[in-house]
């Protein structure tokens, strides 16, 4: 088995973990006296995780084993019905016709395309560029719209700009207060606890909330414990608090925001009596949680997914934001408002043209300016490009219907989608299916053709983390002879199609088209290369080509790390900063390339005026609350040792034994009127169905509300449960809060 050491020989290879969004440094090596196998290296310069590993980057090279992972493409045949080898050609042949002959039959739009959020920058955007030009379809979506979408929304609507967290993780560490909502980043992102830690350790407080008393809510100074579906409530009432105890920051408001007498009409009207009604919260609480936050020098939110998946995911993000703004807790050194992403490359992926309504560089697909731009670098008429489809849940709840054949790479929504059990139904109704992936996901198995892909450590290509920093993952062993690159399918398939040209195989060249892509746009990389990403341990968008703009965010970015004093990389920024200021100022300094954007938003925001926006919001119950049927609440979430839908995970032994299951948590009270005894199967029940795992029997939850992880499927699926009311703007489905009933499960 793989295994984690701190010393680096010459041979090893400089990459990073497949996993979550933090994007791990790591370094690969082979493994001692084992041919063929590599071991995990750790590599402390990195300054994110500073060579800490959990225990599922660690393992990471388990998946490198042909005995867990697909090694030959494989297609259905008519006689027998199952999935058999077949050959490279055959396979891509299949698809081809496949993809082809429905738009021929239904039209273009018949055809369907879904990406993930684990696809690189490169994958994500040659993707998006086949959907568009070669199918001619604005039927494409990912599964990063599950993920992060409503924080986006957010962030947009506020600052003009989404980039998960507008500084770097080390600047967590150096603030004075912290509330962390809706994450347990002790079991999703374990080496991202460190900055947590070391806040408390300089003296800093931090605050969770979180319906249940994760690993996570044990470290806080103070935990706030809200019924599902109501953080939107609870920011609201720790904004009239601010108002109604005079910590409001006028100046900021008057000099850098515009829309608070809205924003405050709308929190004056959840008095604290009322949101401890809504929430449970005590209002004693409220008020500490006000007063930690407003007493600290310097402040920030942080949200995850328990905010975000709901559907009013948007509005709750905004009501956190709105906090930030009216305390003077945004824009400035070591304070404001900040998304956990989840996914590896759920920054990035959302950044280049996999999303439905977007260009690459966070382009907007209806804006003509911006359709003229990436048209003229991929040699089409502005014209000839679709317009925004369908969002992801709703692009999957359409197959079988007007979407008649898909394409889907990255994602397993059998397990992952909410209410996966018409999901699954969806996507067996298709009259054709074509999977790219490593593994024979629960997914794939219903494909019509499968392509086996090669993974993280057997191919070049850059992610974004949830700091902005384009980072760059290396090749470091060879693939199996069977195995192709997702970018060399796209190239056998635009081939077929008609394309000879414009699908490169080769990732720098892909990144090369990128970076013209996305100049001038939001998510700027064009300054960005692969060069520049080794010799700097990852570069921050916006990065445009050349030094202009570089005076202003150089000086913010000087600024930012001066404030930062001791977080890690703020000597080396600032110096670049102030290069760049000694440029801007005209004092002769040697010209030289744009710095990167660590801190954003010090010197103004990202809308037309530079002021962000207060948006005004109004809480509203989830899409479903309990009722005498359905009389309890349903959560959830992750756990330590799988990921996601546990495709990649649940094939590592080690993390099975470490997490070998679903389960149900539940308080004691609970369990006691159910007559449920640990480890005893319990139904849980909703209106989409039903699904059975064992009991785990804790006071670390509401005896209002129980937990399931989403990582298996079968009858333990917990998104069979889920439910996908959206948000209206964000179209983030409801997975976070549902009605449910609990009985005991026979056997």
């Amino acid at each position: 088995m793989p295994h984690a050491t701190a010393m680096t020989p010459d041979l090893a290879v400089d990459t990073h973990c497949p996993y979550c969004s933090l994007q791990c440094g790591m370094a690969l090596r082979p493994a001692a006296g084992t041919e063929g196998v590599v071991e995990v290296v750790e590599r402390p310069a990195f300054p994110v995780n500073r060579g800490a590993l959990c225990g599922k980057g660690r393992t990471a090279p388990a998946l490198l084993s042909s005995r867990v992972r697909l090694t030959e493409p494989l297609v259905r045949r008519p006689d027998t019905g199952r999935l058999e080898p077949a050959t490279w050609e055959e396979a891509l042949d299949r698809v081809a016709e496949g993809l082809a002959g429905t738009a021929e039959a239904h039209g273009r739009d018949a055809v369907g395309v879904f990406g993930g959020g684990g696809l690189t920058n490169e994958k994500a955007y040659a993707l998006g560029k086949f959907a568009r030009v070669v199918l001619g379809t604005s039927q494409i979506d990912y599964n990063g719209r599950f993920c992060m979408s409503s924080a986006a929304a957010a962030h947009n609507k506020a600052f003009g700009l989404d980039r998960g967290l507008p500084f770097p993780l080390a600047d967590v560490a150096r603030t004075g207060c912290v509330i962390l909502v809706g994450s347990n980043l002790a079991e999703t992102m374990p080496p991202a606890l460190r900055y947590l830690t070391e806040l408390k350790e300089s003296g800093g407080k931090l605050i969770v909330v979180d319906p249940r008393r994760t690993r996570t809510a044990e470290q806080a100074d103070l935990h706030l414990a809200p019924r599902p579906g109501t953080d939107l409530a609870l920011a609201l009432g720790l904004l009239h608090l601010v108002v109604a105890e005079g910590r409001v920051d006028e100046e900021f408001i008057a000099g850098r925001t515009s829309g608070w007498p809205e924003a405050r009409a709308a929190a004056m009207a959840h008095w604290p009596e009322m949101v401890e009604r809504i929430t449970g919260v005590p209002v004693p609480e409220l008020r500490e949680a006000m007063r930690m936050f407003c007493d600290a020098e310097s402040s920030m939110v942080l949200t995850a997914r328990g905010p975000e998946q709901q559907s009013k995911g948007t509005d709750t993000v905004g009501a956190w934001i709105n906090l930030c703004l009216a305390t003077g807790r945004a824009g400035r050194p070591l304070s404001g408002y900040g998304c956990l992403t989840g996914q590896g490359n759920g920054q990035g992926g959302r950044e280049h043209g996999q999303k439905a309504d977007q260009l690459p560089g966070y382009r907007k697909l209806d804006d003509p300016a911006a359709r003229a731009h990436v048209a003229a670098v991929w040699g089409v008429d502005p014209d000839a490009l679709p317009g925004p489809g369908r969002s992801a849940y709703e692009l999957l709840d359409a197959l079988g219907g007007d979407v008649r054949a898909l394409l889907l790479m990255g994602s397993n929504p059998v397990v992952s989608a909410p209410r996966a059990a018409h999901i699954e139904a969806r996507l067996r109704s298709l009259d054709f299916m074509a999977v790219a992936d490593v593994v024979l996901s629960e997914t794939a198995a219903l494909a019509d053709v499968v392509l086996p892909v090669t993974q993280w450590a057997e191919e070049t290509g850059t992610t974004t983390n949830l700091e902005g920093r384009v980072i760059l993952r290396r090749t470091a062993v060879t693939p199996p002879p069977g195995v192709r690159s997702d970018l060399e399918v796209l190239n056998g398939l635009a081939a077929r199609l008609g394309w000879e040209k414009g699908f490169p195989a080769d990732p720098e060249e892909v990144f090369d088209e990128l970076r013209r892509a996305s100049a001038g746009g939001a998510a700027d990389y064009s300054g960005i290369t692969y060069r520049r990403i080794a010799e700097e341990d990852g570069v921050f968008w916006p990065c445009p080509e050349g030094r202009e703009g570089a005076g202003a965010q150089a000086a913010g970015a000087e600024a930012g790390a001066a404030e930062a004093g001791a977080a890690q990389a703020g000597a080396a920024q600032a110096a670049g900063a102030e290069a760049g200021a000694a440029e801007a100022a005209g004092t002769g300094a040697e010209p030289g390339p744009h710095p990167g954007t660590p801190r954003l938003f010090l010197e103004r925001f990202a809308t037309d005026d530079g002021r962000a926006r207060f948006v005004p919001v109004t809480h509203r119950p989830a899409a479903e609350e309990p009722d005498a049927e359905y009389p309890l609440f349903l959560t959830t979430g992750r756990v330590l040792s799988q990921y996601q839908s546990g495709a990649q995970t649940r094939r590592v032994e080690e993390l099975n034994r470490a997490d070998p299951g679903p389960f149900v948590q539940l308080h004691p009270l609970l369990a006691e009127r159910l007559g449920a005894s640990e480890g005893a199967p319990l139904a849980v029940i909703s209106r989409r169905g039903r699904a059975v795992a064992p009991a785990r029997i804790s006071r670390d939850i509401r005896p209002d509300t129980v937990f399931m992880p989403f990582h298996w499927a079968g009858e333990g699926r917990a998104n069979t449960l889920t439910n996908p009311a959206l948000d209206p703007v964000s179209r983030m489905p409801e997975f976070k809060v549902c009605a449910v009933r609990v009985e005991r499960a026979a056997g």
